[in-house]
């Protein structure tokens, strides 16, 4: 199966290990993965910030750089969801405002073979066990977009479960934001430092290692609050988790 590697634009500029783990666990699993380079921004910052207009170019662009491909996997929930549930919106939007169906059309081949990483790996490849190995304890935090847009359910919690060597444990409200939300932490500030805190508390009560999220947004929010309150914990994307295996961490 022949894939493309929607990185974005958080993990390629601040989380490039995150699409180098992707790219390793996809191809031992026997995919055949690309990094179209002519991909940019997928347009979410533009439309959750209200400039939804200005998001349409950058939508029309996704769908041309990524329209050929089987299937486009993304190791991000957020992003995902600006695909599979926004995209949709945008040529309603567009049509409902007198502009004809040219949008919708344009962005209708993309929106149905976007998946978020685990939703490709339980759903599409139907694996769970990738043959990782990963000796540390682990907490999930399931991220907003995937949770309530995506639907992604119990997938990352099922393929980490089966993970060699990775002890998983109860995250306490766990399906509460973290506090992130994009621009929403630049606008209310002392609202999403508080959520963070209280997301952080929680993950420490854990007595685990790690906090695992299938998404580097919110892992950088709750990553810098960490820091802040001095845990110890590191926040660590699921895909690192799952690229990882027994004779790598043999080699280290």
């Amino acid at each position: 199966m022949r894939v493309a590697l929607f990185l974005t634009c958080v993990n390629d500029t601040l989380y490039p290990d995150t699409g180098r783990a992707v790219v390793k666990l996809l191809t031992r699993l026997g995919v055949e993965v690309d990094f179209p380079m002519a991909q940019t921004c997928c347009g979410q910052a533009h439309y959750n910030t209200g400039y939804r207009h200005e998001a349409e170019p950058l939508a029309r662009h996704f769908s041309e750089v990524f329209g050929d491909y089987e299937a486009i996997v993304t190791p991000s929930g957020s992003c995902g969801a600006m695909v599979r549930e926004l995209y949709p919106r945008m040529g309603e939007r567009a049509r409902a405002k007198g502009r004809g169906g040219g949008l919708a059309a344009a962005l209708a081949p993309v929106v149905p073979k976007t998946y978020e990483l685990t939703e490709f790996l339980v759903d599409v490849l139907g694996v769970t066990d990738v043959g990782a190995y990963y000796p540390h304890t682990v907490t999930y935090h399931p991220t907003c977009h995937g949770l309530r847009s995506l639907g992604i359910g119990d997938r990352p919690r099922r393929l980490l479960e089966a993970v060699k060597g990775l002890e998983l444990v109860e995250l306490p409200g766990a399906d509460e934001c973290c506090g992130f939300g994009g621009t929403f932490a630049l606008k209310n500030p002392d609202v999403s430092a508080a959520m963070g805190a209280d997301k952080v508390r929680n993950a420490e009560s854990t007595g685990a290692e790690v906090l695992c999220a299938a998404d580097n947004s919110c892992l950088m929010h709750i990553g810098g609050t960490m820091t802040r309150l001095r845990t110890g914990m590191r926040p660590v994307h699921i895909a690192e988790i799952l690229a990882r295996t027994e004779e790598e961490v043999a080699a280290v």
